[in-house]
């Protein structure tokens, strides 16, 4: 064989081991977006990254403009998080387009609104800016995952009415997701309200403590391992940012209903319990939410729970039912969408009030329709 044919026979063996290696999957692009909560120095994402990489999500590469800024560990810390921004002015400013179009990102994990909280921008504002980013998000990649938080909670001493206004936005960020999402383009919703505690969790009312970094990557990582895997979750869990599940107009019976108190009841028989829970508390108002079961044999079509407030808490808010006040007594009743029970089966609904000085549970009375 020449000298040239065999330099062919080489480089044929070597284009053949080329051809039969199959292509490593590219990474996927994962950027976080939103404030200082994200950015500054956002350790939760250092938490986050360090458990993909413990249970084999080591594919993936986290982008952003701005680089990680400490934690103590190693991590792959480039990120979008941008201390003092407001969604709205990125939005108005058309900021993100640059940023999308310099790091290529596949997924999308959005805490954002933090700073349009405290600045009194309306949720209509908000979530109009979040429509404006997700439209520039498929803009960039029409097959974008879109996580969006429904925000911790925030207790600022110079902001007490921040508190509700979070509540406010996050209530409306469900409904605002199901109305967006697509087959192509799913938004998620990651509910970071639910068993953060401003007092132990933030070391200021608003930013994460080392055990609120810990909440808010444990409560990412579900969601994003579902995308990264190529699976859909639920683009909206909760109606209220106590993360109650989804109503539904005939909510199935829980696999193991909790008996009534009374003694079990006959065939043919309806009623209902009601229980009221405190779920967060901060300085002048409080969030509550109280769980209606349907105890009975048979399914009902409404119900009506009232309770009378012994230390002056006035509600403010409420979801998941229509609340009225008079006095000390309130009166919720269900609305269309969680009215029909079936046997065994509850639903919850949330309120935001106002207390001073004392604030201790009411037992609630419940009437099944």
């Amino acid at each position: 064989m020449s000298k040239r044919n065999a330099v062919v026979a080489a480089l044929l063996i070597v284009l053949g081991l080329l051809v039969a290696r199959p292509a490593e999957a590219a990474p996927v692009r994962i950027m976080p977006l939103g404030d200082s909560i994200t950015g500054s120095p956002g350790c939760w994402r250092a938490l986050l990254w360090n458990k993909l990489q413990s249970t084999g999500y080591t594919n993936i590469d986290m982008v952003g403009t701005l680089p990680a800024q400490g934690c103590g560990v190693p991590y792959d810390g480039d990120n979008e998080g941008h201390g003092g921004y407001l969604v709205t002015n990125v939005a108005d400013q058309n900021q993100l387009p640059g940023w999308l179009s310099a790091t290529r990102p596949d997924i999308v994990m959005m805490h954002f609104g933090t700073n349009d909280v405290w600045s009194n921008r309306p949720t209509t504002t908000i979530l109009a800016a979040y429509s404006k980013l997700v439209d520039q998000m498929r803009a960039s990649n029409p097959n974008m995952k879109i996580l969006v938080a429904q925000i911790i909670p925030m207790n600022p001493s110079t902001c007490p009415e921040c508190a509700q206004r979070a509540v406010a936005l996050n209530n409306a960020i469900p409904g605002w997701a199901a109305s967006e999402t697509t087959a192509a383009s799913p938004i998620v919703v990651v509910d970071q309200w639910t068993g953060f505690s401003t007092s132990t969790d933030t070391y200021d009312g608003v930013h994460p403590n080392a055990s609120g970094d810990q909440k808010m990557a444990d409560k990412w990582y579900p969601a994003l391992t579902a995308l990264i895997s190529g699976v859909q979750p639920s683009p909206s869990p909760s109606q209220s940012p106590s993360a109650t599940p989804s109503p539904s107009a005939t909510p199935s019976p829980s696999p193991t209903p909790t008996p009534s108190p009374s003694p079990s009841p006959t065939p043919g028989t309806s009623g209902c319990a009601a229980t009221y829970k405190v779920t967060n508390q901060w300085g002048g108002g409080f969030q509550g939410e109280v769980t209606v079961e349907n105890t009975g044999s048979t399914p009902i079509s409404g119900w009506t729970v009232t309770w009378t407030f012994a230390d002056g808490q006035q509600l403010t808010q409420a979801w998941g039912g229509k609340a009225t006040q008079s006095g000390a007594n309130v009166t919720v009743k269900n609305e269309s969408w969680n009215g029909s029970l079936g046997a065994g089966a509850s639903t919850t609904m949330g309120f935001i009030a106002s207390w001073n000085g004392s604030n201790s549970s009411p037992t609630p009375a419940c009437t099944a329709a």
